[in-house]
């Protein structure tokens, strides 16, 4: 098949950045992303994207209206396109069975019925949503049992392996690209056609193909690795700060064995971010499904570990200041889940400022790239307060950050943003209530220079020579050995 026209259904993270690099990679081909939503594809047709990621601007402006349109025109698109790709949300089920751990595809259903009653020709359709293994079958189902006569649908597998605040180098040198395809004569022609759009700027041999439902179990294992090396290093950080080692020196100790590597050893308040948790929760109840409760409690124990991390570093917040912030006000510095993105989905700062709340602190917010309506919508939300007008009381959220600290007992650093290292710390120092608290949740900071300063520090996996006696009190003595 010659592809000439790909419409992508879902103008979200995955979707937007996607289509953007492949225009800019396949000028030959147009590429047309659709949403429902007019909003959103408004922002993608203004000069401010509705997400910020380093170098998208650059892209979008570059091909926008050449040969990648953002509309709202969904009939239209998958009806002149060749191939389309399924990029919408698969959030975790909030009822019914499987409530809290499986993945509901009720978008990607959808989009089925949507491309079934609207094709006038043979399609390849590609799933690029995370899903659960065998959804492309139920896909598949949707599809030959409404389709016409004479149209012939393809269903492909090619789950995105993009990292947040990198997405536009994973895209553009991505350390592979998976496709999953049926074992007939016709998969392996959808698949080849895949893979000749992405030859434009991937060697062949970075390619990687396989049957559909190892690429569906490929993309929800990656994250369940990746989340579990974060965990585990985390894990260790609680005995470092009970023993006095030092998490950062462990890490890179365990991290120049080649068959570990360094990569994702980084202890830190916790994960977060629109993929790991959900993924891995769908993998516990694929598991369970499977009639394998040791599989899906191994799997379990990597979440119930990253809210243990979450929650121990609220609580020693509330501790290390004499154990009440009642009436204290307390800056949070950085609101993403992660730099160089405004995502907030399942940041820890959500998990650090609700526990916070509860016990009566007042707060004050900033973060470079997080919209304040998108800070004041994550902290009223049904799941974090049942008191929504008092939060909007009690929170205050600022696009300066020595406004943000100024006045405060503690700061708390949520993110690992860059900016957030090179500030005028003595400035700040003189401007806080005494004494002045820093809670380095990412390991960014200069702790020693800090001290130097006069600040209390405290921070991940690491015993601070100022606060060995107060560690040792809190947090439980050496054991004997």
């Amino acid at each position: 098949m010659v592809v000439s026209k790909i419409c992508c259904i879902g103008a979200g993270y995955v979707g937007g950045p996607t289509s953007s690099v492949l225009a800019l990679k396949c000028p030959d081909i147009q590429m047309t992303v659709v949403d429902q939503s007019k909003e959103r594809i408004d922002q993608w047709n203004s000069e401010k994207l509705p997400i910020y990621e380093p170098g998208l601007d650059e892209v979008v402006k570059q091909c926008r209206n050449r040969n990648l349109f953002f509309s709202t025109d969904i009939e239209t698109a998958i009806t002149e396109a060749d191939l389309i790709f399924i990029s919408v949300n698969t959030p975790t089920k909030t009822t019914g069975n499987g409530k809290g751990r499986a993945a509901d595809l009720k978008y990607v259903e959808g989009c089925a019925r949507l491309i079934a009653n609207i094709a006038q020709s043979s399609k390849i359709v590609v799933e690029k949503s995370t899903v659960p293994v065998r959804a492309a079958e139920s896909i598949m189902h949707i599809l030959k049992a409404n389709q016409k006569p004479g149209i012939r649908f393809d269903i492909l597998s090619n789950p995105e392996f993009l990292a947040e605040g990198t997405a536009i180098n994973d895209l553009l040198k991505p350390d592979r690209v998976l496709i999953g395809g049926e074992e007939s004569p016709e998969g392996k022609k959808a698949v080849e056609t895949l893979i000749w759009i992405y030859e434009h700027w991937i060697p062949k041999e970075n390619i990687y193909t396989t049957n559909t439902w190892s690429s569906e179990l490929s993309k929800l294992a990656a994250n369940a690795f990746l989340a579990q090396r974060i965990s585990s290093i985390n894990s260790l950080s609680a005995v470092c700060e009970s023993t006095g080692a030092d998490v950062s020196e462990v890490a890179h100790a365990i991290g120049l064995d080649s068959r570990i590597g360094s990569k994702f050893l980084q202890a830190s308040v916790g994960f977060g971010g629109s993929c790991f948790q959900k993924d891995i929760l769908n993998l516990v109840y694929i598991c369970q499904n499977l009639n394998l409760p040791e599989v899906a409690a191994y799997w379990q124990q990597v979440i119930d570990m990253n809210e243990y991390q979450k929650n121990r570093f609220s609580q020693k917040i509330i501790e290390c200041l004499f154990n009440t912030v009642t009436d204290k006000r307390i800056a949070v510095l950085g609101f993403a889940f992660k730099k160089n993105t405004g995502d907030t989905r399942e940041t820890p700062a959500i998990t650090v400022c609700r526990t916070l709340l509860d016990e009566g602190a007042t707060l004050n917010i900033y973060d470079p790239k997080v919209e304040p309506k998108q800070v004041m919508r994550d902290l009223t939300s049904a799941h974090v307060t049942d008191k929504p007008e008092h939060v909007k009381q009690v929170v205050q959220i600022f696009d300066d950050p020595y406004e943000a600290v100024r006045d405060t007992h503690a700061i708390v650093v949520c993110t690992e943003w860059d900016e957030f290292v090179n500030y005028d710390y003595h400035r700040i120092y003189e401007g806080m209530m005494k004494p002045a608290y820093i809670f380095d949740g990412r390991k960014i900071l200069d702790h020693e220079a800090l001290q130097k300063i006069g600040f209390h520090v405290q921070t991940i996996g690491k015993r601070l020579a100022r606060s060995s006696s107060f560690m040792l009190r809190s947090w439980g003595s050496i054991p004997q050995l």
